[in-house]
């Protein structure tokens, strides 16, 4: 008689009949991943079901030889024979394949087949850490060696690192029996977890090291010279490679990361690699045009403003900005001069505007839309 019992598989799966290998393995991994146990704690005994009805399905739709029986017979077609019942030892190194899981839902135990992992050392990396340094502008400029002091995890040099006595060593965890895992048996399940007791070590200290209290690390002031390159601006990150903290049990060590914070400048605005700066000029100066001395960062330039310059106007010094921290070069020098007028003149002074103003004439109209005065008196305004 037809059994009356089971659902068909491929309902089971939700896939068609005519579904490919890796359609069926997908609603597989899906199913298994809704219906295990552990993700469902408040119905386990519907949840272990629908579990196991799930890998049954996919126990025979995946397999070539079952599924073209099942095919044409039906549940009935698998009773009995070798093709009868799924192959639990064989899902469950299909795990590996589907889920890239190993034992975090505790498969290998889970239908009683695959190996058993004896105790193993839990190899760790260590904490990167992370050093927020400030520097003047001209440190930064110029690119400084400097040395830092922090603190941070080292390996103990009393135990080397096990967080046992000198001499007592290690011994097998009695919790776990030096396995590293606990089984729990959940129906017809057998759900692995890792020791908390030995966090899945499968040993434990005897005698703790009294100078790590059995962490096998400790915490030291450390001094490290670091180079600074020139050029850098605030938020570059530099990494240091292996002077963060020290692994566990043997783990590679962590990296520094050193956060930069730059200054700034009384005289000078940074933007990227070029420097602006503003030189104020007298009417004088501007009218006739003259020579003026411009502070660099590392001297002093000589600057020629043509006669007629207007506030505003821009000169590049070129090369005589910042470095740049992953090119050769450097940046551009910008400088910017601002015409000051006098707030109060000598009469001496009066005078002799006055008579500028008689041979100098400017009509006090709005300008042309079309001129280039307007245009100017717009860019000034913009």
């Amino acid at each position: 008689m037809p059994n009356q019992d089971k659902r068909d598989y491929y309902e089971v799966l939700g896939v068609e009949r005519g579904a490919g290998g890796e359609e069926i393995k997908s609603a597989y991994r899906k199913s298994a991943l809704r219906w295990h146990p552990d993700r469902n704690p408040d119905d386990k005994g519907q949840a272990e079901e629908r579990f196991r009805e799930a890998t049954e399905a996919y126990s025979v739709l995946s397999d070539q030889q079952k599924r073209s029986l099942y095919d044409r017979f039906g549940h009935d077609g698998l009773a009995g024979g070798p093709a009868a019942g799924p192959d639990f030892r064989t899902i469950f190194d299909d795990f590996q394949d589907i889920f890239g899981l190993g034992d975090a839902f505790g498969f290998e135990n889970l239908f009683g087949g695959g190996p058993r992992r004896s105790g193993r050392t839990r190899v760790q990396r260590g904490a990167d850490l992370r050093y927020d340094l400030t520097l003047s502008f001209e440190q930064a400029a110029a690119g400084v060696h400097m040395k830092i002091k922090l603190p941070r995890q080292e390996i103990c040099s009393s135990c080397r690192g096990t967080g046992a006595k000198s001499g007592a060593g290690m011994v097998a965890c009695q919790t776990c029996h030096g396995r590293g895992q606990l089984r729990y048996q959940q129906g017809p399940l057998v759900i692995s977890r890792t020791c908390s007791a030995c966090q899945g070590n499968g040993k434990v200290i005897r005698d703790v090291c009294a100078q790590c209290q059995g962490r096998g690390r400790v915490e030291r002031d450390r001094t490290i010279e670091v180079r600074i390159p020139p050029g850098v601006d605030s938020g570059t990150r530099l990494r240091i490679s292996g002077e963060g903290e020290a692994g566990v049990n043997g783990g590679p060590t962590g990296d520094l990361y050193i956060y930069v914070q730059v200054q700034e400048h009384p005289f000078f605005e940074r933007r990227g690699s070029d420097l602006y700066c503003t030189v104020p000029l007298s009417v004088p100066q501007a009218v006739l045009g003259t020579e003026v001395m411009v502070p660099t960062l590392n001297s002093e330039e000589r600057l020629k403003i043509p006669e007629g310059a207007q506030s505003g106007q821009i000169f590049r010094l070129k090369g005589k900005g910042l470095p740049e921290p992953r090119e050769r070069g450097r940046g551009d020098l910008y400088v910017s001069i601002q015409v000051v007028m006098p707030s109060k003149l000598t009469r001496e002074q009066r005078k002799l505007f006055e008579q500028l103003a008689e041979t100098v004439h400017v009509e006090n109209r709005p300008a042309d839309r079309n001129s280039g005065l307007f245009e100017r008196i717009k860019e000034i305004f913009s």
